[in-house]
């Protein structure tokens, strides 16, 4: 099974990310604060350390964890050190909702990898790659999947981003938050670079392009199993 994106495996778990790598679909890998607290980690550095070891050369994006810029700098260049293969994960803006875009351009000018995460509108995505430094490899990480919780078709917003995105060499769009495995062939089919995947939607890769019938009949056994498992009855009541 291949792809013509990138498929970056979303998570915190050490074990999932040699799965994954294992397989041979990932080419990336991505974390985040939720996703290291979901996990359990309790040493940043511990957790990278190893993470990098067991995922080689492949690109792997660390966040910070301050809310203010100076710290923020501070963490961002203590994560480029750990290795070459490294991203910083940036949020666009801080909890107050302070904009990041002149950390941003600071930290580019110092030509540290970075992926800006938690972009959701096309202005953000803008001033991003306004910013950024010709010759350095980013990631512009829209999360599409949550701007379609919201009821709003995240295709449009990605089209307009991966334009702008094309307009600085080494940008790289990424789908973040996907839902479901068709999100790959929407992100495939416009063209984007990279798409964010969480390694229990890796695993509905096994059903990609299955016969729907076959489905359908799995389905119902699915269901007769579980009503013989229930073990009563609707006419007994």
């Amino acid at each position: 099974m291949t792809f013509a994106i990138d498929i970056y495996s979303d998570g915190a778990v050490v074990e999932d990310m040699v799965s994954m790598k294992e397989k041979g679909i990932v080419t990336g890998f991505t974390t985040n604060p939720s996703l290291m607290k979901l996990a359990g980690i309790t040493n940043y550095l511990s957790f990278a350390k190893q993470a990098l070891q067991e995922v080689e050369n492949l690109p792997i994006s660390f966040e910070v964890f301050a809310d203010d810029f100076e710290t923020m700098e501070k963490e961002a260049e203590k994560l480029a050190s750990l290795a070459e293969n490294v991203y910083v994960k940036i949020p666009i803006t801080n909890s107050l909702g302070e904009s990041s875009i002149s950390l941003i351009k600071k930290l580019s000018e110092k030509k540290l990898k970075l992926n800006i995460t938690a972009i959701m509108t096309i202005e953000q995505v803008r001033q991003t790659v306004d910013v950024l430094s010709e010759g350095t490899e980013n990631i512009v990480s829209v999360f599409a999947g949550r701007v379609a919780d919201t009821g709003v078709n995240p295709v449009p917003l990605m089209k307009q981003a991966l334009e702008i995105c094309r307009e600085k060499q080494g940008t790289k769009l990424l789908w973040a938050s996907s839902r479901e495995v068709y999100n790959i062939i929407q992100a495939q089919e416009l063209g984007v670079d990279i798409i964010t995947v969480t390694p229990a939607l890796l695993g509905k890769l096994a059903m990609y392009k299955k016969d729907l019938d076959e489905l359908s009949l799995e389905t119902v056994q699915g269901f007769h199993n579980d009503t013989k498992a229930l073990g009563f009855t609707i006419l007994d009541e």
